[in-house]
């Protein structure tokens, strides 16, 4: 992922926020919602429009100090009402820090999309916020609501639970459900693998993120009711590397029976981080900060600021990018033992139903900024095309050839990008939902988003992340990358019931869509999201092949 495509991406994600805050301000001003007490102390948020949204509760002690690199550790008790009226700080976001510590520039602001977003420099970051219908307390449904639960994407490396397009309230008003979202450890502080280095001291830290996620989970599991939600009905959902979040806890057992069900959008996790290669990761990162294995301790005496600048030195030094050095959950042998869905399911979650999908054109978020977008010629197209990583180079030409017979009319620019696409998302999601449908135990449901939204004159056609602000029911608040048109609003209606659906009975199935049967290995029934949704069995089956190995 280039950093124009970086910079694109998060421009919509700031012109969202802005359209959110404008929604927010027309809507008048909000109340002071009814005290809640969870087992760590009372909380207070704020109603607006029907709903009660509590932000910035924390859910683990800080991590900081002695706590770095830990396991999350219990929050300490509080009597005094906790104001939860905004968004806690994120982690320390995986950017450029000499950008971080400038004048707010507007590359700045995009990534950074909220007040909150900006409190930079951050290990204090492990808040998650509840969004609930206002009654929740007083009515008969109480403590009966499907509970779900988004994890952020943006890899393992940047992200907020706070970003505009996940705003919980639409879904939660729309489908009478309890909304939560999560902040956790990212990138070096979440994911550096210690433990082959510095022993038992330090066996949580290549899993602390993930960790930190289970922490949240076990919060909802004591505190949910007192908001109106159902610990026995919690659906864990995610994008991109929010979905491979999802993935990967479907496999950790720390996490088994915290959640009922798990929604896996454009970012399907067959893998975690060999811990050899987790620990080399590890090495470059300490070589850079001048630390060998007899001086471990010394990273808890480091700033924040001086471990995430020697992790962005060692990851340019490889390269750079997500090939270079990636920092992900690491397959430890004890948090998690295996890799989530590779070579089968993970036997611990078969009884969990599963809603998997993507998006036709997800790379074109990423490349419109490049140089060569709208230029690539079909000599440069053809030598390119090797050399996507997934594609085998003997497959190239028939794989081209197939994506030709598919998207006739697309130029060589986005034979490209629709290529990029299938090799990552449609592969890997087919993948994970065949193996889950051998278990023979609790469904998998497999979705293709195909609606190109009409943004920018179609530039990015059915781009990374158009699904959210679609499911969130946010299309009010996300026009900048949905557009406002009545096909936004069949869609939205589309999608967001089918997750509503799932997460009150595990199937996705409503009235608004054709019957949508489960995936299975021999049918591959898959639910064309677009104006006119429609079942298609084994879509782009040629692609797949090619891509299968």
């Amino acid at each position: 992922m280039g950093h124009q495509g970086t910079r694109i991406r998060a421009f919509i994600m700031l012109a969202c926020g802005l359209l959110a805050a404008a929604s927010a301000a027309a809507a008048g001003a909000p109340q002071p919602s009814a005290i809640v007490t969870t087992a760590e102390g009372p909380v207070r948020g704020l109603v607006a429009g029907g709903v009660a949204a509590f932000k910035g509760i924390p859910y683990a002690a800080p991590p900081i100090g002695a706590r770095r690199f830990q396991a999350p550790a219990p929050v300490a008790a509080w009597e005094s009402v906790f104001d939860a009226t905004d968004f806690g700080a994120p982690c320390l976001q995986s950017y450029d820090r000499e950008l971080t510590r400038s004048d707010l520039s507007l590359e700045l602001a995009t990534v950074f999309t909220t007040r909150s977003d900006m409190k930079v420099d951050n290990e204090d970051c492990l808040f998650l916020n509840v969004w609930t219908p206002a009654d929740a307390e007083s009515d008969e449904g109480a403590g009966k609501r499907p509970v779900m639960v988004w994890f952020h994407g943006g890899g393992y490396s940047y992200g907020s639970g706070s970003w505009p397009v996940y705003d919980g309230a639409s879904l939660a008003r729309r489908g009478d459900v309890v909304v939560v979202t999560v902040n956790h450890r990212l990138n070096v502080f979440g994911y550096l693998h210690l433990a082959d280095i510095g022993g038992a001291d330090w066996s949580d830290s290549g899993n602390a993120g993930m960790l930190d996620l289970v922490a949240s989970l076990a919060w909802i599991q004591r505190n949910i009711a007192g908001f109106g939600g159902d610990p026995g009905n919690v659906t864990i959902m995610g994008e991109s590397g929010g979905g491979s979040k999802v993935s990967t806890l479907l496999a950790m057992p720390a996490a088994e029976g915290l959640f009922h069900k798990a929604v896996i959008q454009s970012g399907p996790g067959l893998t975690g981080i060999p811990s050899e290669a987790a620990t080399g990761n590890a090495r470059k990162v300490l070589a850079t900060l001048g630390l060998d294995d007899d001086s471990l301790d010394t990273l808890q005496a480091l700033s924040s600021v001086e471990i995430a600048d020697a992790f962005h030195a060692a990851q340019a030094s490889a390269g750079g990018g997500f090939g270079g050095l990636r920092l992900a959950p690491v397959v430890d042998g004890r948090h998690l033992p295996r890799h989530p869905f590779t070579p089968d399911a993970p036997a611990q979650s078969g009884d969990v139903p599963i809603l998997i999908g993507f998006n036709k054109d997800e790379w074109t978020i990423f490349n419109t900024g490049e140089p060569w977008f709208g230029r690539l010629t079909e000599a440069e197209l053809t030598e390119r095309v090797a050399a996507i990583p997934g594609i085998p180079a003997d497959r190239a030409e028939a794989l081209l050839a197939a994506e030709r017979s598919h998207h006739p009319d697309y130029s060589p620019t986005y034979l490209y990008n629709v290529l990029m696409s299938d090799a990552r998302m449609l592969i890997g999601s087919a993948l994970l939902a065949e193996r889950k449908a051998a278990q023979d135990g609790a469904p998998v449901y497999m979705y293709y988003l195909t609606w190109e939204t009409p943004v920018g004159n179609g530039i990015l056609k059915s781009p990374h992340t158009l699904d959210m602000p679609l499911m969130f029911a946010n299309v009010d608040n996300s026009v900048a990358l949905t557009g406002e048109s009545p096909d936004a609003r069949a869609l939205e209606m589309q999608m967001s019931e089918a997750w509503l659906a799932f997460a009150r009975t595990g199937n996705p199935n409503h009235a608004g869509l054709p019957e949508w049967p489960a995936y299975d290995g021999a049918d591959r029934q898959t639910m064309i999201f677009d104006v006119e949704p429609v079942v298609v069995s084994d879509p782009k089956g040629d692609v797949r092949a090619l891509l299968s190995r």
